[in-house]
């Protein structure tokens, strides 16, 4: 018999999920200045990895106003992280895209925060892993979708690019 929890304790759940996710991002996200972006500009190059995005959209996605997008965008073109794009279909239309400088600092960012989320597990014991991994699969579940290893979304993007 699958006894339910009560709304009290999944609110508290809730709430220590929510802070704990808050503070291993800002733990993993120490070592961002590293990557020579900025962390706004690092989370719009993330939006950008599954391609290009106007400035609506990327602003709807970042939840900022377009003005402050904009300005962002121009920043991030400045120093060569990001380009627009004409639209394909529809020249009117300005898309913005990751250029490889901008890959490059998103790879080694991602890459140095998953160093520092491992060095947190490495310290944990084989059962305590396996709790961990457990608790991913369950909100991944919850989520709706099994999240991808970064490098796949973009390395199925090039592939696909290149047909």
């Amino acid at each position: 018999m699958n006894a339910r929890a009560t709304e009290g304790q999944t609110w508290r759940l809730a709430d220590r999920l929510h802070s704990a996710a808050i503070h291993l991002l800002r733990r993993a996200r120490r070592t961002d200045p590293l990557t020579g972006v900025s962390a706004a500009q690092l989370s719009a190059l993330s939006v950008l990895m599954s391609g290009p995005k106007t400035l609506g959209e990327l602003a709807t996605a970042e939840q900022v106003r377009a003005p402050t997008m904009s300005r962002l965008v121009s920043e991030m073109q400045r120093v060569g992280v990001a380009r627009k794009v004409a639209d394909r279909h529809d020249g009117r239309v300005v898309r913005v895209d990751a250029t490889p400088k901008g890959l490059r600092a998103l790879r080694r960012g991602r890459a140095m925060r998953i160093d520092a989320i491992e060095r947190l597990i490495a310290t944990r014991s084989a059962a305590d892993t396996r709790a961990l991994d457990r608790a991913v699969d369950l909100i991944e579940e919850m989520l709706g979708a099994r999240a991808a290893p970064w490098t796949a979304r973009r390395d199925a993007k090039t592939s696909s690019a290149r047909r």
